[in-house]
């Protein structure tokens, strides 16, 4: 009998030994076995995210010579300086179009892309990989390739347009004050149209079939299933596709800076480049007005998102 006990091993009674099997079963882990696995990611957002914001900030009320050597505390001088800067509405206007525009004119396209990559013809695949192209490309690269598209003298779009007598004389999409931002408007917009083309495509086919094949059996038109089926279901795909696109579009340093580098002033500029030329291209040459521009830059982007996202009830979009 001893010898039977033993090999059952110890006897368990009461309720704690019961809980912790149960724990096991479920799969939960204690808290403590999950620090291990926290370290890494909390130490990466701290030096990734939480640093550089401290920087940023602490940056923005200091004071710095020419060089960018640090000389003390400027209290609130610097955002002083910005919000008294002559350019400072003019680039906020700027930015304000450049955003709103891009941001609609990339969503409203990227939809008619989408649905038409949703259709099966021949040749949809090798379609769909020329459209992902201009994404995967380095923005420097797009950019520096629009200028040569774009250019007066020798730009390839010119020589195509007077050669089919659309224009008499060549236009300076780059350096015309009335061509510079619908220019670079076209390209954001060439730039964002793959990732919003894709994600809308994402959503139209999670979108089933047999509801659309129902509303058609009951004889509503193709305008109302679009209308009433296919864009309410496509609202979370949306929701993403523009939340994603104006902080991408708003943050498109490289592409402005690259498509606006031989204009001088800041009359094309939005504050992503507008910050960058506070320290090291325009007069001021001051890296505490640049970092409190950067501060704004963050703000002003949260606010936007934060408001959208309330306009738009993005809680029922999602639990929707």
């Amino acid at each position: 009998m001893t010898d039977q006990l033993e090999k059952a091993g110890p006897v368990t009674t009461g309720t704690g030994p019961r809980r912790r099997s149960k724990r096991t079963e479920t799969g939960y882990a204690s808290g403590l076995s999950a620090i291990p696995w926290l370290i890494v990611p909390v130490l990466l957002i701290a030096g990734v995210v939480v640093y550089p914001a401290i920087a940023l900030v602490q940056a923005s009320l200091s004071e710095y010579s020419i060089t960018g050597l640090r000389k003390g505390s400027a209290g609130f001088g610097n955002y002083t300086d910005i919000l008294s800067h002559d350019d400072l509405w003019t680039v906020l206007a700027n930015t304000g179009i450049w955003v709103v525009v891009v941001v609609a004119l990339t969503i409203l396209i990227g939809l008619g892309l989408a649905q038409f990559m949703a259709k099966d013809f021949y040749g949809r695949t090798v379609m769909r990989w020329a459209i992902i192209i201009p994404w995967a490309a380095s923005l420097v690269i797009t950019a520096r390739l629009f200028t040569l598209i774009l250019d007066y003298e020798h730009g390839v779009l010119n020589q195509l347009l007077v050669t089919l007598h659309l224009i008499g004389e060549p236009i300076d999409f780059l350096g015309d004050d009335t061509w510079v931002m619908p220019a670079m408007i076209g390209v954001g917009v060439f730039v964002s149209l793959p990732f919003t083309a894709y994600v809308l495509l994402a959503g139209l086919n999670a979108i089933p079939a047999d509801i659309v094949e129902a509303a058609r059996v009951d004889g509503a038109s193709p305008r109302k299933i679009y209308w009433h089926i296919t864009l309410p279901l496509l609202r979370p795909a949306l929701l993403v596709a523009s939340v994603l696109n104006l902080i991408y579009v708003f943050n498109s340093f490289p592409l402005i800076y690259t498509l606006n580098d031989r204009n001088p002033g800041f009359s094309h500029d939005t504050s992503i480049t507008y910050s960058y030329k506070l320290a090291f291209k325009a007069a001021e040459r001051s890296v505490g007005m640049s970092a409190a521009m950067g501060v704004l830059n963050v703000l002003l982007i949260l606010v936007v998102v934060l408001v959208y996202l309330r306009i738009i009830r993005w809680r029922e979009v999602t639990q929707g």
